[in-house]
């Protein structure tokens, strides 16, 4: 805008040119000080709320979660049930089966020779299954509430692994015995 132009402006718009009356001054600066009093007590009694209903947040939160933890019967945290949680005699069975296998498994072991090797292998195979079948059945044993189906099946998986085991065992002992019998025969 030109000056012309403001000047116009401001003789054709009615404009309050008065000054302030006497003590303006210090009626606005009590105003204010007065404000700033009202709201730092307000804004005291605000911040206790605020960090009281954060908490009541948290709080209820964890609640929560300790009741869905509840309902949910703890599957979550709660380990797969073994044969040695149900009974006593339970674990000797299981006991008794973990140390027949070891010892089966050792023997197996030692008998690792390049002619078995193929034998051991697929034996080791069919035993990851086994443990694989057994880690689920565990998982039903705690959720079926030890049904005896499900123990019944947890020992047969034992027995299987070890009968797997033992027949590996026969057929090495065939395999040594037709390799000494190749070997006597042509010494003759």
């Amino acid at each position: 805008m030109k000056d012309e132009e403001l000047y116009k402006l401001f003789n054709t718009e009615d404009c309050d040119l008065e000054e302030p009356k006497i003590g303006h001054e210090e009626r606005f600066l009590t105003k204010l000080n007065e404000s700033r009093n009202i709201k730092n007590t307000s804004s005291e009694s605000v911040v206790r709320p605020l960090w009281t209903s954060w908490i009541a947040v948290a709080a209820s939160i964890v609640f929560v979660i300790v009741i869905a933890g509840s309902l949910l019967n703890t599957n979550i945290l709660a380990k797969p049930a073994d044969l040695a949680a149900i009974s006593p005699e339970m674990k000797e069975t299981q006991e008794f089966y973990a140390k027949a296998i070891r010892a089966e498994l050792e023997k197996v072991n030692e008998s690792k020779s390049p002619e078995t090797k193929i034998i051991i292998d697929d034996a080791l195979v069919q035993l990851e299954r086994l443990d694989l079948e057994y880690k689920k059945l565990r998982i039903d044993l705690s959720e079926s509430g030890k049904d005896k189906r499900v123990i019944f099946a947890m020992v047969s998986n034992l027995q299987q692994r070890i009968d797997l085991l033992n027949t590996v065992l026969a057929q090495i002992e065939e395999i040594k015995e037709l390799k000494n019998n190749k070997n006597e025969s042509t010494i003759i």
